[in-house]
């Protein structure tokens, strides 16, 4: 039977290749000479350091620029505390969205019984397994999901006929 994945996890690589370009754009402007801005990645966060809160807020927006001319959706960061370092030196943290929250999953299921599609839906894991009898129920379903799931960027892997 034919089936596909939604999911919600980045693509790793254009997120590091997006990372990279802001690093090195905020390496060669003007306004960070001399100052310690940058993006790091660990496994699931990236941390953005920089010297007051508006660097902060440039870093942030050269990263949001960066990933959206590499079509990674920025919904994928959750920004999460600031912290004040040695010197009045600023860090934020930023979490990285991986996996469907129970909630959405949940959310996800309903709209594809009340599409009255011939698919099934199902939760598993962090991902929702959508199953059908015809390949283009499956892309119906695709597009729907697309058009009514705007909380979270969803992305469709494991495509199966």
């Amino acid at each position: 039977m034919p089936s596909f994945d939604a999911v919600c996890e980045p693509n790793v690589v254009e997120l590091k290749n997006a990372i990279e370009q802001a690093n090195k754009e905020i390496s060669n402007r003007f306004d960070f000479k001399g100052s310690d801005a940058r993006v790091e990645q660990k496994e699931t966060e990236l941390i953005l350091f920089a010297d007051d809160d508006f660097k902060l807020g440039q870093v942030r927006d050269v990263l949001y620029g960066k990933m959206a001319k590499r079509n990674v959706d920025v919904r994928y960061l959750k920004d999460e505390k600031k912290e004040t370092m040695s010197g009045d030196k600023r860090k934020q943290t930023m979490k990285l969205q991986k996996g469907i929250e129970q909630e959405l999953a949940k959310k996800i299921v309903r709209v594809v019984k009340d599409s009255k599609i011939k698919v099934q839906a199902s939760i598993q894991g962090d991902a929702v397994r959508i199953t059908g009898g015809k390949r283009d129920d499956l892309q119906t379903t695709m597009a729907l999901l697309k058009k009514e799931v705007s909380e979270a960027p969803l992305a469709f892997n494991n495509f199966r006929d």
